[in-house]
């Protein structure tokens, strides 16, 4: 699809436009054009990146604590799996944990390396999580992936000689309240720096995302006119922090009219599947990894076997003959690894998300009606710490 088109995921450009959906709309169909200039970008800064982070990933004591606020947050939640994979200690935990309880996540005496998310670099708890770490912390550094270079975040890093900042394309900087090309667009950068993915990953899964707005669209579309009250997203491992996303984006886009969950594949046999009636959607993100897509299959069947909810879906990367027209492949992302495939497939989320919004009569770009809920969070007092654990730097 291109951008130029009169119409954005089947609606005139200027009927949208009037519907307040209009920069939503395109900062979600420009992503498959973004991930290559991400490409490109990492590729320029490999060196600098290489020299920063291979010593420290060469250190055994070494801690990754991947963070951010909403949205940023579920980045690291979708990375720590493969990291993980790759023999590293890598875990994932909000912004808003480390600022509220900073001494029981962190660990003064580890040393650190503290990757921060950021679409403005300008959130409150971002900020202060960095000065926290490095007010409590005695070995640290810091990997800032961000979209705005005005942003504080960014400022302070670039001045920081325990830090690197990767500024991202103005492009990716989301102007509407949703955050889509941000949120893809820091995945994949730190996919490739921490070499998760291999270099050529967003061409790669441009022409599959691009099939979402040109095969997908009549499924989109239904699935939005039928207006479910319940939506549950499901996903395995690096694809649970997807399904986490996903979730999220259709509650801010509807304003919390459609209540959305999420869960493991697994997990949601244990008590949520509860939930689950006649006006649930239910959408499984079928995993690459084969041991995982055996049980994200085996509780599908059982869903579908089940009868209770109003719709069972299924997305995958993987041809599925067998599972009907209940199930969007997503051609030409069979063989890549699930931190990549959940590009594709969260266009597909928040797409659908953005149809719903307009289905209800809402203006996507800026959902909530009673404005309590902002694009950048507001009200928020950072309360000074008084620094006990504090290690000294050697």
């Amino acid at each position: 699809m291109q951008l130029a088109e009169t119409h954005i995921l089947g609606i005139d450009r200027v009927r949208l436009d009037g519907a307040g959906g209009g920069i939503t709309a395109r900062e979600i169909v420009q992503q498959p054009h973004v991930w290559p200039e991400i490409d490109a970008l990492v590729t320029r800064q490999r060196g600098a990146l290489a020299a920063f982070l291979a010593p420290l990933l060469a250190r055994p004591g070494l801690r990754i604590v991947l963070t951010g606020a909403g949205t940023s947050a579920f980045i690291g939640e979708c990375l720590v799996p493969a990291l993980l994979g790759k023999g590293w200690r890598a875990e994932a935990i909000p912004t808003t944990d480390l600022v509220s309880g900073p001494l029981r996540f962190l660990q003064p005496a580890v040393p650190t390396l503290l990757v921060s998310f950021a679409r403005s670099g300008s959130s409150p708890e971002s900020v202060a999580a960095v000065a926290l770490a490095d007010q409590l912390v005695g070995d640290v550094h810091h990997l800032v992936i961000t979209c705005n270079a005005d942003g504080e975040l960014y400022r302070t890093a670039r001045g920081a000689a325990n830090a690197f900042a990767l500024l991202l394309p103005d492009a990716t900087h989301d102007r509407a309240f949703a955050m889509t090309t941000s949120f893809t667009s820091m995945l994949l950068a730190t996919a490739l720096a921490f070499g998760l993915v291999p270099a050529g990953t967003g061409s790669e899964l441009a022409r599959p995302a691009a099939r979402v707005f040109e095969h997908a669209l009549p499924q989109l579309q239904s699935l939005a006119a039928v207006r479910f009250r319940r939506v549950v997203y499901l996903g395995s491992n690096s694809l649970r922090g997807l399904a986490r996303e996903a979730a999220l984006k259709l509650l801010e886009l509807t304003d919390g009219q459609v209540v959305a969950l999420f869960d493991s594949p697994l997990g949601f046999r244990h008590g949520p599947k509860t939930v689950v009636d006649g006006d649930t959607l239910v959408v499984v993100l079928l995993s690459n990894d084969p041991q995982a897509r055996r049980y994200d299959l085996d509780l599908l069947r059982e869903l579908r076997g089940d009868g209770r909810a109003g719709r069972v879906l299924a997305l995958s990367g993987q041809p599925a003959p067998d599972l009907g027209d209940g199930c969007v492949v997503l051609a030409g992302a069979d063989a890549v690894d699930d931190v990549a495939l959940a590009l594709p497939y969260i266009v597909f989320c928040q797409s659908f998300a953005l149809l719903q919004s307009l289905a209800l009569g809402l203006r996507p770009d800026t959902p909530s009606v009673s404005g309590t809920v902002n694009r950048v969070v507001r009200g928020v007092t950072i309360h000074p710490f008084p620094g006990g654990g504090h290690v000294p730097r050697g």
